[in-house]
């Protein structure tokens, strides 16, 4: 069975919860979305929070996945470049997926479904993402077509001593 994706659905309270569900549920499985475990849904909903508004104003969009149960299974927020220098590209942020759903390929499928949505976006010509170093995002996204173009040693601090880097990935549409 596969995920149905769906770019910019309405956002009801049944969507809204069940993308703070799979935040928090990614986070506490160890996943890099920007929290480190443990975490509940009161700490993740901020950040939530800021990337609805971000739709509201129309600076990102959404792109999520559906489980067969009709569940959010995966997400994928694109957020538009404001600087008229760098429109050409989106920024790809919290690319998730439910860690009861890992090692079935919707972690692609998803990237997939992401590139297929920014190639409808006037303009953009690339896609790109940042990963936490030492998990091995980079050769994940690597194997999807992502070049890692850049990387800044030890720029996220996990916990006292436990320093990532941060890695830069670009994903050319052209």
């Amino acid at each position: 069975m596969s995920l149905t994706f769906t770019l910019d659905p309405a956002v009801t309270p049944t969507l809204r919860d069940g993308i703070l569900d799979l935040w928090t549920d990614v986070s506490n499985a160890g996943g890099a979305v920007g929290f480190v475990p443990p975490v509940n849904r009161d700490a993740v909903r901020p950040s939530l929070v800021k990337h609805l508004a971000a739709m509201a104003d129309g600076q990102s969009r959404l792109l999520v996945g559906h489980d067969g149960a009709g569940e959010v299974a995966a997400t994928a927020f694109f957020t538009f470049n404001t600087h008229h220098l760098m429109t050409h590209w989106v920024w790809l942020y919290t690319v998730m997926v439910h860690p009861r759903h890992q090692g079935k390929g919707y972690g692609r499928d998803l990237l997939t479904a992401a590139e297929r949505g920014a190639r409808t976006f006037d303009g953009v010509e690339a896609v790109r993402l940042t990963c936490r170093g030492g998990l091995g995002l980079e050769r994940f996204y690597g194997s999807c077509g992502y070049k890692e173009v850049g990387r800044i040693p030890a720029a996220i601090r996990v916990a006292p001593g436990d320093d990532r880097d941060d890695v830069i990935m670009l994903l050319p549409l052209g």
